[in-house]
């Protein structure tokens, strides 16, 4: 997601070949993912690259195994063996004409951040893991102003120039109560993360159109309503998309929760396919199901004004994200917080 609105595919596509190496910061998900730190000319940037999903159609199914070579057995045991091996760049002729594996089928999916910031680079670094207790007083004293200052400082440009209808439109699968008075709509767009292909890959990103709501934290009884309508708006868009044919997603394999803490403080929610990986970002203390925070408004005491922010939340944290090196981390220390610096 850019904030570059003139720039076009073909300008987007030419930056990749010239993006220079510098050193390789992580790799995770089973070693399927790497995050590399680079520049482009002479302008810090990272990718991530990870193997693309495999295809389920019989034809480049076909394609992919004549395409395998130097298949190497690592072992066997009774019925059971194991191998590696690599796809030729050309795979033989077959029924679809012979048509270059390398074309058919995408071997890895890439993510380019570019200009990229130090921020960036530490969250995409490998690094050990926090678990943290936010109380609602240092949600107050601390994280909500650290909040503010990230807000005010012009990370939300590319989320309001796609709300305001300037960047990726042609992304936009659905847009639910847009003109309501009430403030109440939402957009949904695919995740960056999704292929836009793999049915079971599908992740979809609900930005909703009010500006008020930041996080989790600021989520009230009073808004239990819009929330429940929204989930309903979320399945039924989700499951009568254009992007599968109809019938592909039924209502029970989509799944809605909301990160804490969130990359960007725009409130959103991930919608993915119930049978997609559970990865980091769906784990315990980094996910929470859209229905159970509903269900733990509904069940809070007090009047419409109760709300995310009288709770305590835990989550973790990686030790380079600067709510750990200032704030957290300080206060295991019994250090001062510094998150004004």
């Amino acid at each position: 997601m850019s904030s570059t609105g003139s720039e076009t595919k073909s300008e987007a596509e030419a930056l990749v070949p010239q993006f220079k190496l510098e050193k390789v910061l992580n790799q995770d998900q089973n070693g399927r993912r790497i995050s590399l730190l680079g520049n482009i000319k002479d302008k810090p940037a990272l990718i991530t690259l990870e193997r693309a999903a495999l295809p389920t159609d019989s034809d480049l199914v076909n394609l992919l195994l004549e395409s395998l070579t130097n298949t190497t057995n690592l072992g066997a045991n009774d019925i059971y063996r194991w191998y590696m091996a690599n796809r030729a760049v050309q795979a033989p002729s077959t029924s679809t004409g012979g048509l270059p594996a390398s074309s058919a089928i995408p071997d890895l999916k890439l993510n380019l951040i570019y200009p990229c910031t130090p921020q960036h680079v530490r969250k995409y670094s490998k690094q050990r893991a926090r678990m943290v207790t936010e109380t609602p007083q240092i949600y107050a004293q601390h994280i909500k102003p650290y909040m503010t200052r990230q807000r005010e400082a012009g990370r939300l440009d590319w989320i309001f120039n796609i709300l305001d209808g300037r960047t990726e439109q042609e992304d936009v699968i659905a847009r639910v109560d847009w003109v309501s008075s009430l403030n109440t709509g939402f957009l949904l767009l695919p995740d960056l993360n999704w292929d836009r292909k793999t049915v079971e890959g599908m992740h979809l990103l609900a930005l909703v159109q009010r500006r008020d709501i930041w996080s989790l934290r600021d989520l009230k009884k009073k808004h239990v309503p819009w929330l429940k309508t929204m989930r309903e708006h979320i399945v039924k868009a989700a499951t009568t998309t254009t992007l599968f044919p109809p019938g592909t997603i039924e209502a029970d394999e989509v799944k809605c929760y909301i990160h804490y803490q969130p990359t960007y403080y725009h409130f959103h929610v991930h919608v993915v396919h119930v049978m997609l990986e559970a990865g980091t970002t769906q784990s315990v203390g980094k996910a929470f199901g859209l229905g159970n925070v509903i269900a733990q408004l509904e069940s809070m005491q007090g009047g419409d004004e109760a709300g995310m922010d009288s709770v305590d939340l835990h989550y973790f944290l990686g030790e380079q994200n600067e709510l750990w090196r200032k704030c957290f981390g300080k206060l295991k220390a019994g250090e001062d917080v510094d998150l004004n610096s």
